[in-house]
């Protein structure tokens, strides 16, 4: 099983905290980018769209959104 790791570069504000929170998955440049969009399951990747300030990440599995979490 994967999920789906996406980053919506036009809501992004380019705070860094997804970089900061999980560099393995997230690069800032002016704003984020997923650097693997297809993820093994891993829980950072919803502890950062979780966090982020402009709710731009969106994790999903089988489709489903799973992140972030209400």
């Amino acid at each position: 099983m994967e999920w789906q790791v996406n980053v919506d570069r036009a809501v992004c504000l380019g705070s860094g905290m997804c970089a900061a929170l999980a560099p393995d998955l997230f690069e800032l440049d002016d704003f984020a980018r997923a650097v693997h969009p297809a993820i093994e399951p891993d829980e950072v990747a919803l502890d950062a769209a979780d966090q982020c300030p402009a709710l731009a990440i969106t994790v999903l599995e089988n489709g489903k959104e799973i992140g972030p979490r209400p």
